[in-house]
């Protein structure tokens, strides 16, 4: 999700200055998400400035230093609108490191290996969900957070099924695994010929 988006959809309900806006942010999403890098954020707010989205002005302080509280412009809102009225498209193609390890691991020729890549991966992801079902029963989640939740649970019993999946095609036949080795590996298999 585009952060930039994010911090004109919260400047849409009222103005506010940075630190402000790193609390509605992680309020509104919970913990799945992950903080707010507050550099980031306001790396963001000079971007939307610049691009005449938001605009901010200083407010003089008596006790701290002086803050910036940033609004939406009428250009601002309409950046929001159109990105509400677009649905959200996955990058190009499918990039993941699992897959990077999973095609590592077939192309190392040993069986070991690749079920020791599975494996792990499985357990990491049980782990993952256990996680999550401990932070269903908080009981202080909003529905944003819930919904959340449910959605990092969908994408993990996703990647448990790809996790299956990989283990039936290429573990199925220790063959498989043969025929993906490199010319230039040392696999078991090409070191006994």
């Amino acid at each position: 999700m585009p952060l930039h988006h994010a911090v004109l959809a919260l400047l849409s309900a009222k103005p506010a200055h940075g630190y402000e806006l790193k609390s509605s942010f992680e309020q509104a999403v919970g913990d799945q998400w992950g903080g707010l890098n507050i550099g980031h954020l306001y790396q963001v707010l000079d971007r939307l400035s610049r691009d005449g989205l938001i605009e901010s002005e200083r407010q003089a302080q008596q006790v701290k230093p002086d803050r910036v509280v940033h609004r939406l412009t009428p250009a601002g809102r309409a950046e929001l609108d159109r990105w509400l009225a677009e649905p959200a498209i996955p990058a190009h193609g499918y990039r993941d490191d699992f897959f990077l390890k999973v095609m590592a691991a077939a192309r190392s020729g040993d069986p070991a290996t690749l079920s020791a890549v599975l494996g792990r991966q499985r357990a990491y992801l049980l782990r993952q969900l256990h996680a999550l079902a401990d932070a269903r029963g908080a009981a202080s989640t909003t529905a944003v957070e819930s919904l959340l939740i449910t959605a990092a649970e969908l994408h993990i019993r996703a990647d448990l099924g790809v996790v299956d999946a990989a283990e039936t095609t290429l573990t199925a036949d220790p063959a498989v695994v043969s025929q993906q080795s490199s010319p230039g590996l040392n696999s078991p298999q090409s070191a006994a010929i």
